[in-house]
């Protein structure tokens, strides 16, 4: 058994696929989360489940649509499992309809009665699935509750549904016609091929059987709508029939839900009223972010961070010296482990309290709802450099990390305001930034440690919009529409809140014992050999005659070390590799930590100089990855390491010059 999972954006398709398949992938209270199809095995053995991106409609807009309906016409399934928004059935059923007319098993799962009780209005699922004939189910997927039942629906031999609308005489009429046209498809139901052709779905229209017939059928087409033109001026045929199917979905509506209590002001509409106004929106958000990075530096993840930072440089050095001494091992082998991988891997490791702090809060944020309410109070910004709101939700993501961030582009319909903003997502201030500015904050900026971090975030947003003001005009990208639907707020559920920021945060651990823990070693060989052989001082190593010739470059910048210039070279690859890599390379004795060695090497002015670099230069391996993937093409690829690196250069030159001439 194969499912299809289909629904409209923010529905809880993810949510169910995760309770159905007891995987977890990213969930998030806000429109725009799933942006490829993932696969999942359904418990109990019974087959798979395939959970497509959220789409109001088959005819696709944008890049992550198109991937649901392509599925429909070039993967093989059994059957449809369909979620819908118990309180937005109005909206929902179109899509609903669409799926049922493509002639596959079909079961709905009618999801968030719990907010459609709120909304004073009851729901009576077997009024729903008469009026539709194919099984309703109802759940909230985000606590579990029913999914069980769906499951065992599921286990149920399928039955494809008799569904058939009259959409009229002069629709029904085209659609024979068409049916006698079209050659056999992958038997694909022909109805719904000539339906979909009518209302001008592209990808059923692109289909390479249907080309040599493509010019006849659209001819046709722009007959038929001139007919209806006929009776109605303004008409068309996508009109036509989305005013056909609203006329069922009324009548169905009428019949299976109960308005139970007058409507009230909810809950979400007056925080709304406060957060989305357009005078306080922007500083909201920004107080948000604030109190976020204080109660990650100043109040609870930095004292967590110091106790581990004690711990690594303190009793477990120890006992792994006391371990390799007892167990023979050679100076060339102690200084592998404790030089190299404690002192690189543990650097890193130090600040994974504050990164976990830091995500248990976006978690909350993301399930609360109040992000999507952030992307509608940027629309306005966004609108004056040439993008929409929709545009800032993958900037958002990319604080997280900016590979899912840039994936995140695959949304926004406007190819070259797609393209915009997967150029610009990398310049957002990602986990990995995270460990380096705990660093130097915590050396050089203790009392300030949050607004120091803030101001870095806020100045990765600032540049993103003055580059895409920049980019916008010499790309002349098209006016677009942001449209986003506004969920309620919800207080997020526990298990999916802890499951979230653990999904973020392990990838940060996972590549300390993986990339960061070879990357580290190779860096310690590098620095521990030269010349004159092994054993050789660090500033006589290979390391050192390699980054010395980097390091002027850097020195209008305030930082023209040897070692900054290495941190910044193995910081390709991660950035999180920076810090292992000045673990390795400034000596740091026993009971010291590395923040107390750089406050000899850095000034407090070299220190933000540094970070700001570290913000705004080449993103990292794994993105410049996905940017390429994004983008198909080599050449935007190198012109995203390219710009990121100037940019970076000039703003860290600015503020390190600047700095001096102020008297900093």
């Amino acid at each position: 058994m194969q499912v299809a999972l289909f629904g409209n954006p923010n529905t809880g398709k993810t949510s169910l696929f995760n309770e159905l398949t007891g995987s977890y992938e990213y969930v998030g209270n806000w429109t725009g989360v799933t942006v490829e199809k993932k696969v999942g095995r359904l418990k109990k053995n019974l087959g798979l489940l395939i959970d497509l991106p959220g789409i109001y409609a088959l005819n696709p807009l944008s890049k992550d649509e198109a991937v649901a309906s392509n599925f429909l016409i070039e993967e093989e399934f059994t059957s449809i499992l369909n979620i819908v928004d118990a309180s937005q059935l109005a909206r929902n059923l179109h899509l609903t309809i669409q799926l049922m007319e493509y002639g596959k098993p079909v079961l709905i799962g009618l999801n968030m009665i719990d907010v459609a009780k709120s909304r004073g209005m009851k729901v009576d699922e077997k009024s729903l699935s008469k009026g539709l004939g194919v099984p309703v189910v109802p759940i909230i997927a985000r606590t579990g509750k029913g999914c069980g039942e769906i499951s065992e629906r599921m286990r149920e031999k399928p039955v494809a549904p008799d569904f058939r609308i009259d959409y009229g005489d002069v629709i029904e009429e085209a659609a024979t016609r068409i049916m006698g046209i079209l050659p056999d498809y992958k038997s694909l139901n022909k109805r719904w091929l000539a339906l979909q052709f009518l209302e001008g779905n592209e990808v059923i229209r692109s289909i390479s059987a249907f080309r040599p017939l493509k010019t006849e059928l659209l001819a046709y087409c722009t007959e038929v709508e001139n007919r209806l033109r006929e009776k109605n001026p303004h008409a068309s045929l996508k009109q036509e029939m989305f005013k056909k199917r609203q006329q069922f979905i009324d009548r169905l509506i009428g019949t299976a839900v109960e308005q139970t209590g007058s409507e009230r002001k909810t809950l979400t509409e007056k925080i709304d009223a406060v957060v989305t106004n357009k005078f306080l929106g922007v500083p909201i958000f920004i107080g948000t972010m604030y109190l976020m990075f204080c109660i990650t530096f100043n109040w609870l993840g930095t004292p967590l961070s110091d106790l581990l930072d004690k711990f690594f440089s303190g009793p477990l050095t120890d006992w792994i010296e006391a371990g390799l001494t007892k167990a023979g091992a050679t100076q060339f082998i102690r200084d592998v482990v404790l030089n190299g991988i404690v002192a690189g891997v543990g650097g890193v490791l130090v600040f994974v309290p504050q990164i976990f702090v830091l995500f248990f809060f976006i978690s909350l944020i993301e399930d609360s709802g109040y992000m999507a309410r952030v992307a509608m109070v940027m629309d306005r910004v966004m609108e004056a450099v040439g993008l929409n709101g929709r545009a800032f939700i993958p900037l958002i993501i990319g604080f997280g990390c900016n590979v899912p961030g840039v994936m995140a582009s695959r949304p926004i319909e406007q190819p070259k305001e797609r393209l915009l903003t997967t150029l610009l997502t990398p310049l957002m201030s990602c986990s990995a930034r995270l460990s380096v500015y705990s660093l130097f904050v915590s050396a050089f900026f203790h009392k300030y440690q949050a607004l120091v971090v803030l101001s870095l975030y806020l100045l990765g947003i600032v540049i993103a919009l003055v580059l895409a003001k920049v980019f916008s005009m010499v790309m002349k990208t098209e006016g677009s529409v942001f449209i986003i639907e506004l969920p309620p707020y919800r207080v997020p559920n526990a298990r999916s809140l802890f499951r979230g920021t653990w999904d973020k945060g392990k990838g940060f651990v996972r590549k300390a014992g993986t990339l960061i823990f070879g990357g580290t070693v190779v860096i310690w060989l590098i620095s521990y050999t030269g010349p004159g052989g092994l054993d050789v001082p660090v500033d006589k190593s290979f390391m050192a005659l390699i980054c010395k010739y980097l390091a002027p470059l850097f020195q209008p910048l305030g930082f023209g070390t040897w070692q900054a210039a290495a941190a910044l070279l193995t910081g390709f690859m991660a950035k999180e590799v920076v810090v292992s890599t000045m673990n390795v390379l400034y000596f740091v004795p026993s009971g010291a930590s590395l923040a107390d060695v750089i406050q000899h090497a850095f000034t407090p002015l070299t220190a933000y100089s540094f970070m700001v670099f570290i913000l705004l230069y080449i993103p990292c391996l794994s993105t410049v990855a996905m940017v390429h993937k994004e983008t198909g093409s080599g050449k935007v690829t190198l012109f995203s390491i390219g710009y990121a690196l100037t940019v970076a250069y000039v703003v860290s030159f600015i503020i390190y010059q600047g700095g001096r001439l102020l008297g900093f």
